[in-house]
């Protein structure tokens, strides 16, 4: 049995506890419950006992869906046959970070909107994706629209409005630097020189193929060798690595679900090559043999999926060490594709080869170019103008 946990409501210290009780020998699925609003841990317990006792005895009811909690702990069960194992762990964790904490012990029929209101407004001083989690909420209440607890939908009541930038005095204007997720061509080529130098020619075979292919990282950490086609310099993008339930890494699809093939650039292509024989070289020490067709193309020292925050320590070390300028790992993908706009390939392709279901997230997302480009761009304007 769980350990009775301490939480406020109103001023006042309660204890709620999870209770497993068994299975439901009609369905076959796990009954679970939430006792709440105990005064002391030995009350919680107690309650606890009694429904074993009654759920055993078979005369456990199960009581109606009165609290936001109850109503969600349904909603995510339908939730989850839904989406893919990476998605429910991240909205579950959303909902156990950020919702449940603030909604959970509301009689969901007495939540209003300006209950809503003011829990969207602390959301958003903390997150700078609040309106992603308002959104998150207001599906428990659709939830609850639809198994006839409540009639209409609070949350979508409240509007609230993103966070005003402040004005720039200025005195400080010279001290603003502005921030961008990837690197020129220049500073890109000076990143991986640096990388090349250490004495690690896997994580250095990974930042190549991340800045010249364009692919997200899990998709990267999902190839296998059988995925590279080394004649036709093409790969294989069907399927990508995500995490699961209790840290659990898996093969799953690309987020669009969607497989591409794309063209590679013979350099990137000798480097997973010498990549390779590496690999072969270096597990078979291990015991490993790496010649499988679904052999994975980065593993970590088992032979099994490397953990996708490896490469922040990765990136993080060689930017520290030789003075660099600080990207993320994602921030790769953002560098290939502002060289594309630089060199002038059309949108079209540059949302095809980075896999984007939607156009808008290609000119969203990733419509700046380099400083280079930018520059560029104005001097053709002066030259245009100049009569």
């Amino acid at each position: 049995m769980a350990k009775p946990t301490k939480y406020k409501k109103n001023g006042q210290t309660f204890y709620r506890i999870q209770v497993y009780l068994g299975t439901d020998p009609l369905t076959g699925e796990r009954v679970k419950t939430t006792i709440s609003q105990c005064n002391t841990q030995k009350e919680a317990q107690q309650k606890a006992m009694q429904l074993k006792i009654a759920f055993a005895n078979g005369t456990y009811q199960k009581k109606s869906l009165e609290t936001f909690q109850d109503v969600y702990n349904e909603w995510i069960k339908e939730y989850e046959t839904t989406v893919a194992e990476s998605t429910f762990v991240k909205t579950s964790g959303i909902f156990r970070n950020h919702i449940l904490p603030k909604f959970g012990e509301y009689r969901i029929e007495r939540i209003d909107a300006k209950i809503c209101e003011k829990h969207v407004k602390e959301w958003k001083e903390k997150l700078q994706k609040f309106k992603t989690v308002q959104s998150y909420c207001s599906l428990v209440f659709d939830y609850a629209i639809k198994e006839k607890i409540i009639s209409r939908n609070v949350m979508k009541e409240v509007k609230v409005s993103k966070k005003k930038k402040e004005a720039i005095k200025l005195e400080d204007l010279e001290e603003i630097v502005e921030e961008e997720n990837f690197y020129t061509k220049e500073e890109l080529l000076h990143f991986l020189k640096c990388l090349e130098q250490e004495s690690n020619y896997k994580a250095f075979t990974l930042f190549q193929l991340l800045a010249y292919s364009g692919m997200r990282k899990g998709e990267a950490l999902g190839l296998t060798w059988n995925d590279i086609n080394f004649k036709t310099n093409e790969i294989r993008i069907n399927k990508a690595l995500k995490r699961g339930k209790e840290n659990r890494l898996y093969l799953g699809p690309t987020k669009t679900e969607k497989p591409r093939t794309i063209k590679m650039g013979k350099k990137t292509m000798d480097i997973l090559h010498e990549w390779k024989k590496r690999q072969k070289q270096e597990y078979l020490k291990l015991g490993y043999n790496t010649l499988k067709p679904n052999q994975l193309v980065f593993s970590n020292e088992n032979n099994t999926f490397l953990q996708p925050t490896k490469t922040r320590k990765w990136i993080v070390h060689v930017q520290n060490k030789y003075g660099l300028k600080k990207i993320t790992t994602h921030g790769l993908r953002h560098t290939h594709c502002s060289l594309l706009f630089e060199i002038g390939r059309p949108i079209k392709e540059v949302q095809e080869r980075l896999g984007h279901s939607d156009i808008k997230t290609t000119m969203n997302i990733y419509a700046h170019v380099t400083n280079e480009a930018k520059g560029e761009a104005a001097e053709k304007l002066d030259d245009y103008t100049d009569f």
